[in-house]
C-alpha cells in the first residue's frame, strides 16, 4: 500500500517540483540568467513576443534546453528501465548497471566510436548501444533466471558479466588508444556526462525513452502478475515467454538510448524504483509513471549539482551518481541480509 496519503496529490507535487528544477537547471549554469529572463526567451519561442538578446537566447536555447531535456530523457528512461528490470527479475536489486545491462551498452557505444561510425551518422551509437545492452541483459538472463530472485546469485552474476565486458571495453580502448580523438570519445562515455548535448540528441533519446515509457504501461499488469510467480501468471493467462522478452527488449531500449547519449550513468535504475515505491505503492500502473517523473527530477538536481559545485568547471554526471548510489546500494543489500 502507498504510504502517501494520496496519489493524485504525489503526482501534482512531483510535476511542480519537475517543472521548478528544469527552469532552475536551465537558467543555472557557468553564467547564471535571471528565472524572468529565462521565462521570456522560453514563452517567446512560442508567442510572438519581443525578441530576447541575443546571446542570451544562444545560451538558453541552444545550449541549456538541449541539456536539460536530455538529463530528464535519460532520467526517466533509467528509472523506468529498473522498475522493469526489479518486476522481471523478482528482486528488489536488479538494476540496469548492477547486472550488466549498462555496461553492455557502454561497450556497444565504444565499439561504435572506435570504428568511426558516428562520423557517418549519429544513430550508430543508439543502435549499437541498444545491440549492446539487449545482448548482456539476453546473456545474464538466459543462463541463470530461475536463481534470481536469490540475491547472491544476481550479484554474483552481475558481478561477472560487468567484469567480463569491463574487459572488452578496455580491450577496444587499448586498441583504439593511438587515436587521442577517439580515446577522448571513449573515456567521456565510460564517466557518462552530459556536456555539449544538442537537439540532435534531444531528437534521439525522447522519442525514444517516450516510447519505452509506453511499451511498459502497455505491460503494468503483466508486471504486476509476474510477481506472482510464473505458473501463476500462466495459469492467469499471461504469455510468459512472449511477454518477458518484449520487455527485456524494452529494457534494453531504455538503456541503450541513455547510454547513446549520456555514457554509464549509474544506480538512477536502483535508487528512483525504490524511493517511488514507499509513495505510490508497488502497482506499476502508479509506479512506472512516478519513476519516470522521479528519476528525470532526480538527474536534473544531481547534473545541476555537476555543473555548480565547482564552477567553471563540472564535475562528471556519472561520478556524483556513484557517490549517491553506491552507500544507497549497500544500505539495501545490508537491510536484504537482515530481512
Amino acid at each position: 500500500m502507498p504510504r502517501f496519503p494520496s496519489i493524485p496529490l504525489f503526482f501534482c507535487i512531483s510535476i511542480l517540483i519537475f517543472i521548478s528544477v528544469l527552469l532552475l537547471s536551465i537558467a543555472i549554469g557557468s553564467t547564471d540568467i535571471p528565472l524572468l529572463t529565462t521565462l521570456h526567451i522560453l514563452t517567446a519561442k512560442i508567442l510572438p513576443l519581443t525578441p530576447p538578446p541575443l546571446a542570451q537566447d544562444i545560451v538558453i536555447w541552444s545550449i541549456r534546453v538541449p541539456r536539460v531535456l536530455v538529463a530528464a530523457a535519460v532520467g526517466a528512461g533509467l528509472a523506468v528501465a529498473g522498475v522493469q528490470m526489479q518486476g522481471l527479475f523478482h528482486n528488489p536489486l536488479a538494476s540496469p548497471e548492477i547486472i550488466g545491462t549498462s555496461a553492455g551498452g557502454v561497450l556497444g557505444a565504444v565499439i561504435a566510436l572506435a570504428w568511426g561510425l558516428p562520423h557517418y551518422s549519429i544513430f550508430y551509437l543508439p543502435i549499437f548501444s541498444f545491440l549492446g545492452a539487449f545482448l548482456a541483459l539476453l546473456l545474464i538472463y538466459s543462463t541463470a533466471y530461475h536463481h534470481f530472485q536469490h540475491l547472491t546469485t544476481l550479484l554474483l552474476a552481475g558481478v561477472a558479466l560487468n567484469a567480463l565486458l569491463g574487459a572488452v571495453t578496455s580491450y577496444v580502448i587499448s586498441v583504439s588508444w593511438t587515436d587521442h580523438e577517439v580515446a577522448r570519445e571513449i573515456l567521456f562515455w565510460l564517466m557518462g556526462g552530459l556536456e555539449n548535448r544538442l537537439w540532435l540528441h534531444v531528437i534521439i533519446v525522447l522519442p525514444t525513452v517516450f516510447t519505452g515509457i509506453l511499451i511498459a504501461l502497455f505491460y503494468n499488469r503483466e508486471l504486476d502478475i509476474l510477481l506472482l510467480g510464473n505458473d501463476t501468471a500462466q495459469t492467469l493467462g499471461v504469455q510468459v515467454t512472449r511477454v518477458k522478452t518484449h520487455l527485456l527488449a524494452n529494457i534494453a531500449l531504455l538503456t541503450g538510448a541513455a547510454v547513446a547519449v549520456s555514457g554509464m550513468i549509474g544506480f538512477v535504475g536502483l535508487i528512483i524504483p525504490h524511493i517511488t515505491r514507499m509513495f505510490v505503492g508497488a502497482s506499476h500502473r502508479f509506479l512506472i509513471p512516478a519513476s519516470a517523473l522521479s528519476g528525470a527530477t532526480f538527474l536534473l538536481l544531481v547534473d545541476l549539482l555537476a555543473r555548480t559545485l565547482h564552477r567553471p568547471q563540472e564535475i562528471r554526471l556519472g561520478i556524483l551518481t556513484a557517490f549517491i548510489g553506491a552507500p544507497f546500494f549497500i544500505y539495501l543489500l545490508l537491510k536484504q541480509r537482515h530481512d
